[in-house]
C-alpha cells in the first residue's frame, strides 16, 4: 500500500463517485477549477498492491489571512470509506511529507461525514486532529430523494410550493438550456444584480465558464425567459448518485413572478432524469430558529420536501503549533468582530421594519434566494 500524486482523472472519480463519503468537492475537476484563484492543489491517492485506489484527498494550498502562511484544506474531504483503516494512516504520512516540503502549518479536514459518524468522531481525535468551531462549508444542507415519481414528489411539496410552481408554469415562462458560449454573458449579469441585492461575494465570470467547461456533461445550465428576455439562470452539477444546486440569479421581476419555484422544480427533474437519487440544495442555517441569517432560504428549500444533514465538525491536524496558535486566537477575534457587526446590522434592518410597519407603508415581497458559495 502506498500514497502518490494522482495524474488520472477517471481513476480519481470512478473512486469518489463510487465512495459513501461521494461530494463534488473532492472530484479531480474541483482542483483544476480551483487553480482559477492561483492555488495550488495536490490530487494525493493511496494505491493497494493490485493499484486500485482506497483513499483520496484533494488539497488546496492555501495562506493563512495576515499570517500568509502555506495550509492544506480538504473540502469535504478526506474520501475513505473507514478512517481507522492502515489506508488512512498512509494517506496522512504522505501529507505530512507534503506539508514539511511547503512548509504547511496544518491540514484542515471537512470530511463528507454526518456528524454523529462515530468512526471519524473517534478516528480524527486518535490521529491528532483538534477541533474547529468555525466552518469553511456551511455544516447543514438540505436534500431531497429524488427516486419517487414526479406525482409524489409534487404531493410531498409544501402546498404553496406546489401552487408556486403551477402559477409560474402558466405566465409563459420558458425554461430552456444554456449555451455556455452565448448565454455565460446573461448568467453572469443577472447573478451581478442578485449577488448586489442579497450582499453576497460575486466571483470572476471565468470561473463559472470554467466550471461548465470543466464539468461538461456532468454540468447543466438553465436559463428561464420571460417574453423573450432572460430574467432568471441556475447552474448544477452533477456525481453518481448525487446532484447538487451550485448558483442562481434571479432578476427583480423574476421573484415577482415566483420563477425561482419552476425554475428549482426543473432542476430537480433534470437531476431525476439524469439517474440521480439525490438533489443538495446545499446550505441552510446551523441553527433552524426563524430569524436566523439564510433563514429565508431554508424555507424556500424545505417547501419542496426532504431532509437536512449536518456534516462532521471541521477538524484541523497541527504541523505547526505555535503559528497555529496565533492562528486560532487571530480567528477568534475575527469571528467576535463579525458576528458584532452582524448583530449591529440585524438591529438596523429591525428599526427600519419597525419604522416602515408605523408608517403603514405597503409591503412587497422580500424574499432572497442566495446562492450558497463555497
Amino acid at each position: 500500500m502506498q500514497a502518490r500524486i494522482i495524474t488520472d482523472r477517471r481513476l480519481w472519480n470512478d473512486f469518489v463517485e463510487k465512495s459513501i463519503h461521494c461530494n463534488l468537492t473532492q472530484t479531480y475537476e474541483w482542483g483544476e477549477l480551483m487553480q482559477e484563484f492561483q492555488l495550488e492543489t495536490l490530487h494525493i491517492g493511496v494505491t493497494d498492491e493490485e493499484g486500485q485506489l482506497c483513499a483520496v484527498m484533494l488539497l488546496l494550498v492555501s495562506k493563512l489571512p495576515l499570517l500568509r502562511i502555506p495550509y492544506f484544506y480538504a473540502p469535504r474531504g478526506p474520501v475513505i470509506d473507514d478512517p481507522t483503516s492502515p489506508a488512512m494512516t498512509v494517506l496522512l504520512n504522505f501529507v505530512k511529507a507534503q506539508a514539511h516540503k511547503r512548509g504547511a502549518c496544518m491540514l484542515k479536514v471537512e470530511p463528507d461525514a454526518h456528524d454523529d459518524d462515530t468512526q471519524w468522531l473517534t478516528s480524527l481525535p486518535a490521529r491528532g486532529f483538534r477541533p474547529n468551531p468555525y466552518a469553511n462549508h456551511l455544516r447543514r444542507e438540505w436534500v431531497l430523494d429524488v427516486r419517487p415519481s414526479e406525482q409524489e414528489l409534487l404531493a410531498k411539496m409544501h402546498k404553496k410550493t406546489r401552487q408556486y410552481i403551477r402559477t409560474s408554469s402558466r405566465t409563459g415562462v420558458t425554461v430552456r438550456p444554456g449555451n455556455v458560449q452565448e448565454d455565460i454573458d446573461v448568467f453572469y449579469d443577472i447573478y451581478t444584480q442578485t449577488g448586489q441585492r442579497s450582499d453576497f461575494m460575486i466571483l470572476p465570470k471565468s470561473f463559472y465558464a470554467r466550471m461548465l467547461e470543466l464539468y461538461g456533461e456532468n454540468a447543466a445550465f438553465f436559463i428561464a425567459e420571460y417574453e423573450g428576455k432572460p430574467i432568471a439562470a441556475a447552474i448544477i452539477l452533477r456525481l453518481g448518485q448525487w446532484c447538487w444546486n451550485m448558483y442562481e440569479a434571479a432578476s427583480e421581476q423574476s421573484r415577482e413572478l415566483r420563477i425561482n419555484y419552476l425554475l428549482q422544480w426543473q432542476r430537480i427533474l433534470w437531476a431525476k432524469a439524469q439517474g440521480c437519487w439525490y438533489f443538495n440544495s446545499r446550505g441552510i442555517p446551523d441553527n433552524l430558529e426563524e430569524g436566523q441569517e439564510l433563514y429565508g432560504v431554508y424555507n424556500f428549500k424545505r417547501g419542496f420536501g426532504g431532509f437536512d444533514i449536518r456534516y462532521l465538525q471541521t477538524h484541523d491536524l497541527v504541523y505547526r503549533p505555535i503559528t497555529y496558535t496565533i492562528y486560532r486566537v487571530l480567528l477568534d477575534v475575527k469571528h467576535w468582530y463579525d458576528e458584532k457587526q452582524a448583530a449591529k446590522k440585524h438591529g438596523q434592518k429591525k428599526t427600519k421594519s419597525n419604522t416602515q410597519s408605523d408608517t403603514k407603508s405597503d409591503a412587497k415581497d422580500t424574499t432572497k434566494i442566495t446562492p450558497v458559495l463555497s
